[in-house]
């Protein structure tokens, strides 16, 4: 059983994991679409896909059977709403959407056609979660009472050149894009390991000095002029999970932009950039081992010849030890794999579930839950961390 596959925006991320795609056994064919058809033309030769696109009105159209969607982040919502209701399942980079409306009305496109939506949260599939989610399972940490989940990317590394090479002339218009709109890097790798959600938050946001026309709000498309903020949350089931999202920062993010800490009435995990510890009221246990990526491919892979050199490593690191690669397919082996291999797990779980027609592990519900709690906190940054509520669209179905 396979499908057929049309990725929208065939940029950095998008030429990557079209390749995935077209080498995943459950994927019979995938095509591209870009606003830039000579991009579209590029991605196509490069990784040997199926065919090129005009436009996205054509995909829906098409009898290509599922979308994969690569475009600017808030474009996200509109997009994926639109392909659910074109009979389209839906793959979907972060975050989510960029208010509430969005994403109700992605859940209630689910709902109601009965397609399949995941979105591609790397987190999920984070050295750290992926250890922190069985040790939770197992009962090791006792009771997650607070947690920690950290985005930390400052813009001197490798972003200044990713939003040039995305947003063209007006790119300073779109690099200011507010840090907590992206939350999903800090908030789907705690939620992702302790099965609970936000519901309130108190968030402060820090005005930005750099003076160069980014993040300044008469320049910015979102008003937005905070490069750094910090929220802190309610989660459902009384425990406290506190998140970063900083753009401004002195931190070796092409080395580990995303990092989690987690502490339990019995255990706790702590991480920094090249540590990880367990530890309990006997000991400190150095797992610093298990975390360690791999390498896919080399920094300098021709590949990634439009990928800032700051940026490469999150498209070459490869599989960890705490990972299990034999759940993935053959095909993958020597692949690029990237953002500490998640990249191959994201793949596989959408193919798997809309192959099983079955409910992926960051399905619609999930998503909201790991997405809107940053949307509230933008809201409570900008009225002076006010405490806000934050609405929950509950579990999803047992099915589709």
């Amino acid at each position: 059983m396979a499908f057929s596959l049309g990725v929208v925006g065939a940029g950095q991320f998008g030429g990557q994991f079209s390749h995935l795609f077209r080498l995943h056994p459950g994927v019979s064919s995938v095509v591209v679409v870009d606003e830039l058809p000579e991009r579209a033309a590029s991605a196509c030769k490069q990784w040997g896909l199926d065919g090129v696109l005009d436009s996205f009105e054509d995909l829906l159209a098409s009898d290509v059977e599922a979308v994969a969607v690569f475009t600017q982040r808030w474009t996200h919502g509109p997009l994926v709403e639109r392909a659910l209701r074109a009979g389209k399942d839906v793959y979907s980079a972060v975050p989510m959407a960029v208010s509430e409306e969005e994403i109700s009305r992605i859940i209630d496109a689910v709902r109601e056609t009965g397609n399949v939506y995941m979105m591609g949260e790397t987190s999920y599939y984070n050295p750290a979660t992926v250890y922190a989610r069985e040790q939770h399972a197992a009962g090791r940490f006792g009771r997650v009472f607070y947690s920690e989940g950290d985005y930390v990317h400052d813009m001197d590394l490798g972003f200044y050149d990713a939003y040039r090479y995305s947003g063209g002339e007006s790119w300073k218009e779109t690099a200011s894009y507010p840090p907590m709109l992206y939350p999903t890097h800090a908030i789907g790798g705690v939620l992702g390991a302790v099965p609970s959600h936000a519901v309130s938050v108190s968030c402060v946001g820090v005005s930005d000095d750099r003076g160069d026309g980014v993040f300044d709000k008469g320049v910015s498309m979102f008003g937005n002029d905070f490069s750094n903020a910090t929220a802190l949350f309610e989660l459902n089931d009384g425990g406290v999970m506190r998140t970063n999202e900083m753009r401004r920062v002195g931190y070796p993010s092409h080395i580990r932009e995303s990092r989690f800490r987690f502490f339990g009435t019995e255990a706790s995990l702590e991480q920094l950039a090249h540590v990880t510890v367990w530890q309990d009221k006997k000991d400190v246990q150095d797992i610093s081992a298990l975390m360690e990526t791999r390498p896919s491919i080399p920094l300098d892979d021709p590949s990634l010849a439009n990928v800032a050199p700051e940026l490469r490593d999150a498209f070459v690191s490869g599989l960890a030890p705490v990972h299990d690669p034999g759940r993935l397919p053959e095909e993958f082996r020597g692949a690029p794999n990237g953002h500490e291999g998640s990249h191959h797990f994201l793949v596989d779980d959408f193919v798997t579930a809309v192959n099983n027609r079955s409910l992926p592990p960051v399905n619609a519900w999930v998503a909201a839950r790991f997405t809107l709690p940053g949307i509230v906190a933008h809201e409570s940054a900008l009225n002076g961390g006010e405490r806000l509520p934050i609405r929950d669209f509950g579990d999803a179905p047992p099915t589709l």
